[in-house]
């Protein structure tokens, strides 16, 4: 983000607009292809993300300024999504008795490559290079995965396994439980991406200190969280056994809540303390929303994962610009990078709260079902 806004003069606002659009390319992909899952087979929706992947990085390598980076990020959201539809449901159909857990197994790897991609960028900008460079490494993971799945024989959808028909499944996507998840979705997801996305740019001033001027430093923030969220996510099974999928999506909607506190008003070393909090709480959000639907609406099959996952990031792409238009207005009123970061994360502290209302209320219910039976 900061090096766009410096190299083409883009506003906070402009560049979450073309963050937001790898959201945006994410839900597309997810409500046109999750449907076709079952169809098309999951080696297909694969290769569709293979070729927008390796479009969506070329592009953005060459970018010239706002539009390039607009429809190239969303290209490579397109391909994010292709990869979201097409292997939720994959490992649904191999694990069919371990959803929630192998869920949360498979998307540990998803802040693991944050992790990666940071420790990546940190060092070649200490040493002086750019952003187009750091781009195109990321064509070495997406030429890997697409020799790995090639010639692959993928496994029947877990819906098609269990003959549940596809009206089936339209009415499963529509049933009460799976729409008021749908709605927590947005909100779990806008806080997760929202923050995460932001973090380097809102605090790149607070850890100059620490890390010296330039602002690379606080790349390792998010390295930090994802890094939090990766071992969270490894050691699930437990937790998840422990508290109830339900439980545990309670647990991170309070503690993502204290998080984003202890951000907005931490600075130093101590920001890093407040970013475990924060981490702790994002880690469960994403893989336990989708196992609880899986486990709970299990005939919604890859249809209902692929509307999760679409909505989900749909509150991405809200977010994105919705904070970039906090922080401009707050860096106009305040004058001051740091004060304006910390009070645009104050902002997002509200979507935490809801949650937890929410949380409370479906944990209680569950319970309360539970106990009768």
């Amino acid at each position: 983000i900061t090096p766009w806004m410096e190299e083409f003069n883009l506003t906070g606002a402009q560049v979450g607009w073309i963050v937001g659009t790898a959201f945006w390319g994410f839900t597309l992909a997810m409500i046109f292809l999750g449907p076709l899952v079952d169809i098309l087979g999951i080696g297909k929706v694969i290769a569709v993300a293979f070729a927008c992947h390796i479009t969506g990085l070329v592009m953005t390598i060459f970018a010239s300024g706002f539009w390039t980076l607009f429809f190239s990020t969303m290209l490579i959201g397109i391909a994010n999504g292709s990869v979201e539809a097409a292997c939720n449901p994959l490992i649904t159909a191999i694990y069919p008795d371990q959803k929630t857990a192998k869920l949360n197994r498979f998307h540990m790897w998803f802040p693991t490559g944050i992790v990666i991609g940071g420790l990546v960028v940190y060092f070649l900008s200490n040493a002086g290079i750019g952003w187009r460079v750091q781009t195109a490494v990321m064509l070495l993971p997406t030429i890997g995965y697409g020799l790995l799945f090639m010639k692959q024989k993928f496994p029947h959808t877990e819906r098609v396994a269990m003959g549940a028909s596809y009206k089936d499944m339209l009415k499963a996507c529509v049933s009460p439980l799976f729409l008021f998840m749908a709605i927590l979705m947005v909100m779990t997801a806008a806080t997760e991406l929202g923050a995460n996305q932001w973090i380097p740019a809102l605090f790149q001033n607070a850890v100059n200190n620490l890390f010296g001027e330039g602002g690379f430093g606080a790349i390792l923030i998010l390295v930090w969280i994802s890094a939090i969220m990766a071992l969270a996510r490894l050691v699930a099974g437990p937790v998840v056994h422990k508290l109830s999928g339900i439980g545990v999506l309670l647990f991170s909607a309070v503690f993502s809540g204290i998080g984003l506190y202890l951000m907005s008003i931490s600075s130093g070393a101590m920001l890093f303390a407040a970013a475990t909090v924060f981490a702790m709480g994002v880690a469960y959000f994403w893989p336990n929303m989708l196992g609880v639907v899986a486990e709970k609406v299990p005939t919604s099959g890859a249809l209902g994962l692929a509307i999760m996952g679409g909505i989900g990031f749909l509150g991405g792409a809200i977010a994105q610009p919705t904070l970039g238009r906090i922080y401009d207005i707050e860096l106009g009123k305040l004058g001051n990078d740091i004060a304006a970061g910390a009070a645009t994360l104050q902002y997002a502290i509200v979507l935490p709260v809801v949650l937890t209302i929410a949380f409370t209320y479906l944990f209680l219910k569950h319970r309360k079902k539970a106990t009768a039976q």
